[in-house]
């Protein structure tokens, strides 16, 4: 036995050391130029091809690598135990970044906008995905309120923002409970919230009747707003309302108790109705007049806004993968078209919720319609920082970082 290892023990130190002179020989300094020549070589992505980050962003674990600085971050949620019909959107953040793969930075101009937000003044990442327990909606909701705290005091890539913006892909609609309490830690104050939903989402808990109640409960797709609104997290007392858009939901009971106890919040709604009255033009006139900070209170009454998009805005024939599709709704077209009348506003955060794939066509006609409302909002932030640079640069200054 001794006779047969012998040989391979002779044999070790000069395998190990040619092993070595194989790794050193291969060892270089990559120059600039060089670096530069692989990046044009084997840097091109198609959009089907590349790891299934959002419109082929850099991505990085953002929670994890807290040097990494962002001016936009697109974050994943995916839970969704706390919805009251089709589950599902879980899958959401998977099946939007997948449907944005056509978006890339090379073609990525937007012609409304006169802008290219991939290849502009922000830096904007994928940040992934938020790791959350299915389990245990107590500590989902503490996990994500956590995680949007810890992005949301982050610093900045560039210095036209104070704070980076984040950008979330859903999950269902309770996450912006979390959204909002983190945000008003991050600014300090309560903030205004633009709602695109089929929905109203400000229901008292007590509206879903049951013989086994807990605090816990309360917590779900359709009251986080009724909660944010209890907890002081939104502006609505004191800078103005927030704003319901596309609703056509049904009510509870008999009569309008839902839109009184709505009123009563200071929510101002807007019909998906209202859009054959008034057009597109008049939804955004609307918005914007809601939004417009209150005369005689200056500057200092302005609040944030943080824009909530629910996927069932709009009609299903345009977005059947949805957990609560509603008939009656707005057209891809429509939606797109107001979002960019409202680009005057100051979104510090932003939902879309509530993609369910599993509902959706081959086509992926759902998270199409998601991907494209996050281009367009993305869109609309970059366009924000360049105008609010342009007031606030005095003549001759040079910013370099543009």
């Amino acid at each position: 036995m001794r006779s047969l290892f012998l040989p391979l023990l002779l044999l070790l130190p000069a395998a190990a050391v040619h092993a070595c002179g194989t790794h050193d020989q291969h060892e270089q300094e990559w120059s600039p130029e060089q670096l530069a020549e692989l990046e044009r070589k084997w840097g091109f992505e198609w959009g089907f091809s590349g790891i299934g980050s959002f419109a082929h962003l850099k991505h990085v674990k953002c929670l994890t690598t807290p040097g990494e600085l962002f001016d936009i971050g697109i974050i994943g949620v995916p839970f969704d135990t706390a919805t009251s019909y089709r589950p599902g959107a879980r899958f959401g953040p998977r099946a939007i970044r997948q449907a944005s793969s056509r978006q890339t930075s090379f073609r990525g101009f937007n012609p409304r906008a006169n802008i290219n937000p991939y290849q502009n003044w922000a830096t904007i990442i994928d940040c992934g995905d938020i790791p959350i327990s299915p389990m245990d909606n107590a500590v989902a909701l503490a996990q994500m309120t956590a995680a949007f705290a810890e992005l949301g005091h982050r610093g900045t890539a560039s210095p036209l923002l104070r704070k980076p913006k984040l950008i979330t892909l859903g999950g269902d609609h309770s996450l912006a409970l979390p959204a909002l309490r983190a945000l008003k830690k991050v600014y300090g104050k309560p903030l205004r919230v633009l709602h695109f939903d089929a929905h109203l989402d400000t229901w008292h808990p007590e509206k879903y009747p049951s013989a086994w109640p807990s605090d816990q409960s309360h917590f779900n797709h359709g009251s986080m707003f009724w909660l944010a609104g209890n907890e002081g997290l939104l502006a609505n007392a004191s800078a103005g309302p927030s704003v319901h858009a596309g609703l056509r939901t049904r009510l509870s009971g008999d009569g309008w108790d839902d839109f009184d106890d709505d009123t009563r919040q200071n929510w101002v709604r807007l019909s998906a109705d209202d859009i054959d009255d008034i057009g597109t033009s008049g939804i955004v006139k609307a918005i914007l007049d809601s939004f417009a900070t209150p005369s005689g209170k200056g500057e200092e009454a302005a609040a944030p806004v943080y824009l909530s998009v629910d996927i069932d805005v709009l009609d299903p024939a345009f977005a059947p993968g949805t957990g609560t599709p509603e008939p009656g709704g707005w057209t891809t077209r429509e939606l797109i078209r107001i979002l960019r009348g409202i680009e005057s506003l100051d979104i510090v955060g932003a939902d879309v919720v509530e993609v369910a794939p599993a509902y959706q066509g081959a086509g992926e006609e759902t998270a199409l319609a998601a991907a494209q409302v996050v281009y367009e909002i993305l869109s609309s932030m970059v366009k924000k920082g360049m105008q609010d640079m342009a007031r606030t640069v005095c003549p001759g200054e040079r910013h370099d970082e543009l």
